[in-house]
C-alpha cells in the first residue's frame, strides 16, 4: 500500500510556477499580493488537499497558536459551558484549544502546566483547583510573555488578566432574595479552602445581606465544605435539619448542592419552599429538570470563556504590558423558580 504524501507549499509553488514565500505569503491573505493571486493559491491549495502544518509552523515561531485551558474537569456544566465560549472565540481567529482536567488536584495542577509550557502554548486560560494556594507554578508563563487569564476562581493575589462576576454582589443578591421571601434563619454552605475568592465573596454577599436586614449571623448556619458535591450537600444539610433551631433557607454556591438540599428536605418531610426555601448558582441543566425547579443566580459561562479567550489574543496582538492586571466583570441575575417562591 502507497504511503500517503501530504502535499506542501513547494508542491503548490511547483504546480503554479511561483516562488514558496508567494505560496506562503498568499495563504496567509499578505496585502503585497492581488487579490487574483490570492484566489488561485488558494484554489489550488484546496484542489490538491493542501493542509496547513500549524504545529510546524508554530515551532519555527516558538508559538503553537494554541490555548491551554486549564480547568478542574469537564463534567461540570459551567465549566463545559465556559470551554464552548473559549473555543468559539478561538475558533474565531484561527487558534485551536487544548484541554487539561486537574481534578481539584494541587499536584495534578503543576504538572499540567508544565506539560502546556513545554507544549509552547500561545496562552493559558485557568480556573484554578480547590486544592490550590501556592500559584507560583503560573509564573513560568508570565515570565516568558506568555498571556496568562484566571477564569472564576482566581487567586487573590497575581497580576494578570481576570475573568470574573461579582460573586460578593451574586451572593448578596441570591440571600437577598430569601430575605425577601420571609426566611430568617438562612444556611449557607461555602468552600473550605481560604485561598480562592469566589465562594468567600459569595459568603462575604451573604452576610452582608443578613446584616443589612438586622438578621443575625449564626455559625451554625455556615457550613464549610472540603468538595462540592452532591454528597456532601446531603451530609451539610443533615446536619443542618437536626440542629434544634433547623434553618428555613439555604443559599447554595452551586446547582449540585441546591438540588441535594431540596432532595434530603423532601426524604425529611421538610416542604420546599414552604418550610425550607432553597437558592442554587450556576442556572445548570440540573435546577430546571428536578421537582420543584432550583431558584438559582445565573452564572454567564459562555460569555466568560470568550472574554478569556479575547484577552489572550488580544494581548497576543498587542504587547501592552499596563494591560496585565485588566479585570473583567461580567453581570449575573436572579431567576426565581418554584424552590424559593413563598410569595
Amino acid at each position: 500500500m502507497e504511503e500517503h504524501k501530504h502535499v506542501t507549499i513547494y508542491d503548490i509553488a511547483k504546480k503554479l510556477n511561483l516562488a514558496t514565500s508567494t505560496i506562503s505569503r498568499a495563504l496567509k491573505d499578505h496585502h503585497s499580493l492581488s487579490d487574483k493571486t490570492i484566489k488561485k493559491v488558494k484554489q489550488t491549495a484546496r484542489e490538491m488537499g493542501f493542509v496547513p502544518n500549524t504545529l510546524a509552523a508554530g515551532l519555527r515561531g516558538n508559538k503553537s497558536r494554541t490555548i491551554g485551558i486549564l480547568i478542574p474537569t469537564v463534567t461540570q456544566p459551567f465549566l463545559s459551558s465556559l470551554i464552548s465560549g473559549i473555543e468559539i472565540a478561538a475558533r474565531k481567529s484561527e487558534y485551536s484549544v487544548i484541554i487539561m482536567q486537574s481534578h481539584d488536584s494541587y499536584e495534578v495542577e503543576v504538572d499540567l502546566a508544565k506539560s502546556l509550557y513545554s507544549n509552547r502554548v500561545s496562552g493559558v486560560i485557568c480556573s484554578l483547583a480547590m486544592e490550590t494556594k501556592d500559584t507560583s507554578h503560573f509564573k513560568q508563563f508570565s515570565n516568558n510573555n506568555i498571556p496568562l487569564v484566571f477564569v472564576d476562581r482566581v487567586p487573590r493575589d497575581y497580576d494578570t488578566f481576570r475573568v470574573v462576576i461579582n460573586n460578593h454582589l451574586a451572593g448578596y443578591k441570591a440571600t437577598k432574595h430569601l430575605i425577601e421571601q420571609g426566611c430568617k434563619r438562612i444556611a449557607h454552605l461555602t468552600a473550605g479552602s481560604e485561598f480562592g475568592t469566589l465562594y468567600n465573596e459569595r459568603k462575604r454577599g451573604y452576610i452582608d445581606a443578613l446584616l443589612e436586614h438586622d438578621l443575625p449571623v449564626d455559625e451554625n448556619l455556615i457550613i464549610s465544605l472540603k468538595q462540592m458535591t452532591y454528597e456532601e450537600g446531603v451530609k451539610a444539610c443533615n446536619y443542618l435539619f437536626d440542629l434544634k433551631e433547623a434553618p428555613d433557607g439555604l443559599f447554595a454556591p452551586g446547582d449540585i448542592l441546591a438540588v441535594s438540599a431540596v432532595q434530603t428536605a423532601k426524604k425529611r418531610g421538610i416542604k420546599v419552599p414552604e418550610e425550607f426555601a432553597v437558592i442554587g448558582f450556576n442556572n445548570d441543566p440540573i435546577s430546571e429538570i428536578i421537582e420543584p425547579n432550583i431558584s438559582t443566580i445565573t452564572h454567564p459561562a459562555e460569555k466568560m470563556g470568550k472574554a478569556a479567550a479575547e484577552l489572550i489574543i488580544k494581548n497576543l496582538k498587542s504587547a501592552k504590558e499596563e494591560d496585565a492586571k485588566e479585570i473583567t466583570f461580567l453581570n449575573t441575575q436572579v431567576l426565581i423558580r418554584e424552590s424559593s417562591r413563598k410569595i
